[in-house]
């Protein structure tokens, strides 16, 4: 073993020990009887709730969550896309670790032994539970649960017509796969059109997924009540497409919808830095190139608006039935979202960047016994410090293959020295972008992933640049700046982690 490999292995191991021993959350409270979790997971959600600050989206339900609980004001994801950033957080470990870089790549064909967060309560004793969307689309993990995964079974549209246009496609991309399977070849990974961006039907709740999977989810805790339990729910919404009923949609005025006011891109950065923005180009009427319009940008985040509206409901509703079945004073609950979401700043869409509209996420979370209800933490935290802050606030052992460390100290006192940089990373081609958060600034270095060679450097100071306009690395006076960066990039993950 490469004395790196080894250093790095026995940091690992003597955090753990220590974030064991540290005095957080007055755990001994917590800890007197076996608590439950309910652990909510929702895609492509940006954190503009209400209790981010922000009054353009109305979420009471997961406002109220926050009031009651804590919310992490610097939370970063550790790749701005689904499987990864989902991989990363249910492993307890980084993207360079896990190796699952894309939407293909099962994390069981990369580290098969690991033990996932909620397959490490199911070891414990723990009734393991999932159902929607927890890890990636058809890369669910059988190992994690007690009970077979339940998938979400609402219709993708409701006007017949949208139904029937992506019906078409679907069909179209069957026949494309069998001929290429008939003829010896590759067949195509998916079919590229996805149908309408964005759809208001007059129609129930639980006609959509995120309806149905919030039904069958209250049914489940009724079922699962009198066992200790870990309860995975997974919330679609708000990822495209933004379909939502037309009472999510009525919420919003469209006339006082106001779009990004920074589409161009930062000056100084590299090409690379952005993204085309395919996922959204796929569906029926987005320009295949080129800026989105103002009118059909609205749209677009009209929706996105009135199918997060949509999932805070359902999202109150688990809430509500977790109350009502006594449940609430010995269950964690956490909230998250997978990553960020572009909504025009910079001329992005969706997410696939390393800029902080992507990797910065929402994460609440709700013990019994926390001393600071409603508090707020400015720390740096990441989604690889979930797992083992479950673990110490239900009393688990960490396991030794854990690269985040328990964030139940800033519990206790959110104000205390924390971490001095969270790290996300995602890939273009031949380059690997890693980028470092400090509390000022975003330092971002892209590598040849053979070579190690440094092609380009961002940097970005959110005390005067929040938007992260200016590239510093590409203007004149910032070497001393650029230098510090480096050597706490350098530096990595484990001597950015808090001094416990």
């Amino acid at each position: 073993m490469q004395r790196r490999e080894l250093l790095s292995r026995l940091i690992i191991l003597t955090a753990a020990a220590a974030v064991l021993l540290a005095p957080a959350l007055g755990a001994a409270q917590i800890n007197q009887q076996q608590m439950n979790v309910l652990f909510i997971a929702v895609d492509d959600l940006r954190p503009q709730m209400g209790c981010y600050g922000q009054q353009e989206m109305i979420t009471p339900n997961m406002d109220k969550l926050a009031a009651g609980g804590a919310l992490f004001t610097r939370a970063y994801c550790q790749q701005a896309v689904c499987s990864p950033s989902r991989t990363s957080l249910l492993t307890g470990m980084r993207p360079d670790t896990t190796k699952v870089y894309d939407l293909k790549t099962h994390f069981r064909s990369t580290v098969p032994d690991v033990v996932t967060l909620p397959q490490h309560f199911k070891n414990h004793g723990y009734h393991s539970v999932g159902i929607g969307k927890i890890y990636h689309g058809g890369l669910e993990d059988a190992p994690s649960y007690s009970e077979p995964h339940i998938q979400a079974n609402g219709i993708r549209y409701a006007d017949a017509q949208n139904q029937q246009a992506y019906e078409v496609v679907e069909r179209n991309y069957k026949k494309e796969r069998a001929a290429a399977v008939a003829a010896g070849k590759r067949p195509p990974a998916g079919s590229k059109v996805k149908g309408a961006a964005f759809e208001s039907a007059d129609v129930p709740d639980n006609t959509y997924n995120d309806g149905w999977t919030a039904d069958h989810a209250i049914e489940i805790l009724h079922r699962i009540k009198d066992k200790p339990f870990f309860f995975a729910v997974g919330f679609s919404k708000p990822h495209l497409p933004f379909v939502a009923p037309k009472k999510y949609w009525d919420m919003y005025d469209p006339a006082r919808i106001e779009l990004a006011d920074n589409p161009e891109p930062p000056r100084g950065a590299p090409s690379y830095a952005l993204t085309g923005f395919g996922e959204l180009r796929n569906y029926i009427g987005m320009p295949k190139q080129g800026p989105i319009p103002d009118d059909l940008a609205r749209q677009l985040i009209h929706g996105y608006y009135a199918a997060t509206s949509y999932v805070d409901a359902q999202i109150g509703r688990v809430l509500d039935a977790l109350e009502a079945e006594g449940l609430a004073d010995n269950t964690i609950v956490v909230l998250w979202g997978d990553h960020g979401w572009h909504l025009g700043d910079h001329g992005q869409w969706c997410k696939h960047t390393n800029f902080e509209m992507a990797t910065r996420v929402p994460m609440l979370l709700r013990a019994p016994g926390m001393k600071h209800a409603g508090m707020k933490s400015d720390a740096l935290t990441e989604f690889v410090d979930i797992y083992p802050t479950l673990c110490e606030l239900a009393g688990l052992p960490l396991p030794a293959h854990l690269e985040g460390v328990s964030f139940a100290p800033l519990l206790e006192d959110p104000t205390r020295p924390w971490k001095t940089a969270a790290f996300s990373q995602y890939p273009r081609g031949e380059l690997m972008g890693y980028s470092l958060r400090t509390p000022r600034h975003r330092y971002t270095e892209w590598r040849n992933r053979k070579t190690g060679e440094i092609d380009a450097v961002e940097i970005y100071d959110h005390e005067r640049d929040p938007q992260e306009n200016i590239n510093l690395a590409a203007e004149e006076g910032h070497a001393a700046l650029r230098e510090e960066l480096a050597a706490l990039m350098s530096a990595g993950w484990p001597g950015a982690r808090p001094k416990l």
